[in-house]
């Protein structure tokens, strides 16, 4: 843990915060923090800064806050996933949180097995955990939106036009002959879409293309889903 996101109902007085349950375990067991450590903190969709431990109690302790900086800026990002397996789903929010990427959008398409949609990881409050624990480990305090999409038609005719608006729309895909390179897109505003591990059907593939975007295939292997967003990401921005 980077950073102790907080959010309004930790705080006491105005600078004054109370950390409990994981948090208040994380700071104590696992970094040996005492009373007067300084540590890294902030407000959740607000700015960071620094706490100062006053107390320590059995299960909770104190903190004098003082919060001053602006959190780092989100990726120019916005990303069309397939829905994943469950626990693959769950990685990935954390994962994406901590990559810095703004917008997720979940998709329905022919590989996806209806039973994806069921998990309870879909469940505001889990995403918002796996998200929490991404902030921390990236040191940020403003969450990505995450929308829900289980129509695949009317997503790329009637959502997805919006969506690309303003970006460079790009759609990850296995073995293709014309590969695009990644590097002419380093640093700009980008839509990535990418399908599950087998990758999208052909229909699928000319939907997108339809409406302007661009295939791009890494290599020919086919990766896991969590391995090509990390790599595309790091191409595309780091």
């Amino acid at each position: 843990m980077n950073l102790i996101v907080l959010n309004k109902n930790n705080f006491i007085k105005d600078n004054i915060v109370r950390i409990e349950g994981r948090q208040f375990e994380h700071v104590i067991n696992v970094h040996k923090n005492e009373v007067g450590n300084i540590l890294r903190v902030g407000l959740i969709d607000g700015k960071v800064g620094t706490g100062r431990i006053l107390s320590v109690e059995s299960d909770y302790l104190t903190m004098s806050i003082d919060l001053t900086e602006d959190p780092p800026n989100k990726l120019p990002l916005k990303l069309i996933l397939a829905m994943p397996r469950p626990k693959v789903f769950k990685r990935l929010i954390e994962d994406c949180t901590t990559l810095g990427i703004n917008e997720i959008h979940l998709i329905k398409t022919w590989k996806v097995e209806k039973s994806y949609w069921s998990t309870p990881w879909l469940n505001d409050d889990k995403i918002l955990g796996q998200m929490l624990l991404g902030l921390e480990q990236g040191k940020d305090t403003i969450l990505p939106k995450v929308y829900v999409h289980q129509r695949f038609k009317p997503f790329v005719e009637d959502k997805a036009p919006e969506i690309i608006e303003g970006t460079i729309p790009i759609i990850a895909h296995p073995r293709l002959d014309n590969e695009i390179k990644l590097g002419d897109f380093y640093n700009q505003a980008v839509t990535l879409a990418i399908g599950p591990e087998g990758g999208f059907t052909d229909y699928e593939l000319e939907k997108f293309k339809s409406i302007g975007f661009e295939a791009v295939s890494l290599s020919d292997r086919i990766l896991r889903v969590e391995t090509a967003i990390k790599v595309i990401v790091g191409r595309l921005y780091y």
